[in-house]
């Protein structure tokens, strides 16, 4: 499933083509993604000008100059494509390329751009697992957005937070970077980057790096920064190119050519002075790649 970069890439790259925008028509070709598509989903979109583009954890969201704003997510293989009569441009990066078979273009959007072009965004979703719903109150406390934690892209998130959110907790460290309720957007794959970058394991109990009284937070400190700064190049970079993620102008993501541990079980560490290897291991039904040497 995309991690938040490849969310934001997509995003920054539906932008230009989408903000300021009149929605002409909206053409949904099924009835339903992974959920039905609300009642009046086209009448509610036509006539509208789509206002801005924001993101919110892995949560794509569209706000109109009038209604609700629309949540849109990827799931494991949607992706949005940008047409003309000249081009076809499809925001993100993947490892395995995202479909472009129109049998599974499920929703046209067809807009009048600031330009005074009008252009095509399609959402393209073989697996069907993405979605499209209306926040009909505010986005903050729509169901699909209640609850979520602290974004790990500003200076919100830092060693202090850190420490107050998993304090006393023993689950493992990286299954509580991963739980949405305290950071909301971690994925599988920058967790285990951002602990290799903070020398942590992923097998500690991650109340451990909360100092205890009188102690410095030396480790919440690191882990805090090697989060924000595996988010930060990852999205500067375009996102990982791996399985089905694609970003808005069709290229690819170039993250997973800077990756440090994961999928590189049983390569050397790349820190210079260490001389481990990496391990993968499995935590709660997924792969976690570590150095076992350096990251303790």
């Amino acid at each position: 499933m995309p991690e938040l970069p490849e969310v934001e890439t997509v995003r920054r790259g539906l932008e230009p083509t989408m903000e300021g925008a009149k929605v002409l028509k909206v053409e949904t070709r099924r009835a339903n993604l992974r959920f039905p598509f609300p009642e009046r989903f086209a009448e509610t979109l036509e006539g509208r000008t789509i206002v801005s583009l924001g993101r919110r954890a892995k949560y794509l969201l569209l706000y109109l100059d009038q209604g609700p704003p629309l949540i849109c997510h990827l799931g494991m293989s949607g992706a949005f494509r940008v047409q003309t009569e000249d081009e076809s441009l499809t925001p993100g990066l993947f490892h395995h390329p995202r479909s472009k078979l129109e049998a599974h273009d499920h929703v046209v959007f067809h807009l009048l751009c600031r330009d005074d072009v009008t252009r095509r965004v399609i959402f393209n979703d073989p697996r069907r697992f993405g979605f499209m719903l209306f926040a009909t109150e505010v986005p903050a406390i729509h169901p699909m957005l209640d609850g979520l934690g602290v974004e790990p892209t500003g200076n919100a998130l830092d060693g202090a937070m850190l420490a107050t959110l998993f304090k006393g907790k023993q689950t493992p460290l990286k299954a509580a970077l991963l739980d949405q309720t305290l950071i909301a957007g971690l994925g599988n794959i920058y967790v285990s980057e951002a602990l290799w970058r903070a020398g942590l394991s992923p097998r500690r109990a991650a109340g451990t790096i909360a100092p205890a009284k009188g102690q410095s937070s030396l480790r919440a400190d690191r882990l805090a920064t090697a989060v924000r700064s595996v988010i930060a190049d990852a999205i500067e970079a375009g996102g990982s190119s791996l399985r089905d993620y694609r970003q808005a102008d069709g290229s690819e993501g170039n993250f997973q050519h800077r990756f440090s541990v994961y999928d590189r079980e049983g390569e050397p560490c790349p820190k210079p002075t260490c001389r481990g290897v990496i391990t993968r291991i499995v935590q709660s039904g997924r792969s976690t790649f570590y150095c076992p040497v350096c990251q303790r």
